[in-house]
């Protein structure tokens, strides 16, 4: 609670209500939800040895403030396999985020590691002027702006709400092993689904919370990529 409220507070100095990947991705780490091993590297150097300690390939991507869709900007390097390879991926991403970004400062790149092929889905939330804090799933990666196969429910969510959100998309064959291939882990799934609808009780403050891709595989499932988006700060 007290890493997240000086991640808050940081932010909010800053200007920002978008927080980095690095920060989004400690937040949902602190809940209990896997995510993959990420650190922020403020020079070549630092990426090129952040990357040979972790192991190749790694991924790069901006870690400019307010950048939100990376991959539509040229934002994300990856399957980097070597030092030179990461550090020419670097300097790429530091000259669009000084263009890009609000802040036009130097704001680092993350790394890391690049995870094991699997299905990728998106997990998140939303405030509804409305209903208050609602969960999505549904089929990660481009898949979500393509096919737009997304379930909804209002939070608090059950275990079973969890499970039939998953049940309820028209890809869930997919998650069941279509072609003769293994079923990925609903279970983790289902967890994933309802830490996050605790954390949107847990903190109001969050407007947006996507982690788009989770992969899941047949024993598991790990958050690639997060992004929190704060409310806009009170004016009393």
């Amino acid at each position: 609670m007290e890493k997240y409220r000086a991640m808050i507070h940081d932010a909010r100095e800053d200007g920002r209500t978008v927080l980095t990947e690095v920060e989004s991705k400690q937040i949902i780490s602190e809940e209990g939800i896997e995510v993959v091993e990420t650190r922020l590297a403020m020079t070549r150097n630092e990426a090129v040895a952040i990357a040979e300690e972790i192991g190749f390939p790694v991924a790069l991507k901006t870690a400019a403030p307010g950048i939100i869709h990376k991959s539509d900007l040229g934002g994300v390097r990856l399957n980097l396999r070597s030092g030179a390879a990461v550090g020419r991926a670097y300097s790429e991403l530091v000259k669009l985020g000084t263009q890009s970004g609000p802040s036009k400062r130097k704001s680092g790149v993350s790394v890391q590691k690049m995870a094991p092929a699997g299905v990728e889905v998106i997990i998140g939330l939303s405030q509804d002027p409305q209903f208050g804090p609602v969960m999505i799933f549904g089929l990660g990666g481009v898949f979500v702006e393509m096919l737009k196969d997304v379930s909804f429910r209002v939070v608090p969510l059950t275990a079973r709400d969890a499970r039939l959100m998953i049940e309820e998309i028209r890809g869930y064959p997919l998650l069941l092993g279509y072609r003769g291939q293994d079923a990925v882990d609903i279970q983790a799934l289902e967890d994933i689904v309802l830490k996050v609808s605790r954390l949107g009780r847990k903190f109001p403050d969050i407007r947006e919370l996507d982690l788009n891709p989770v992969i899941a595989w047949s024993n598991g499932a790990m958050a690639v990529d997060a992004r929190v988006i704060l409310e806009e700060p009170s004016k009393n």
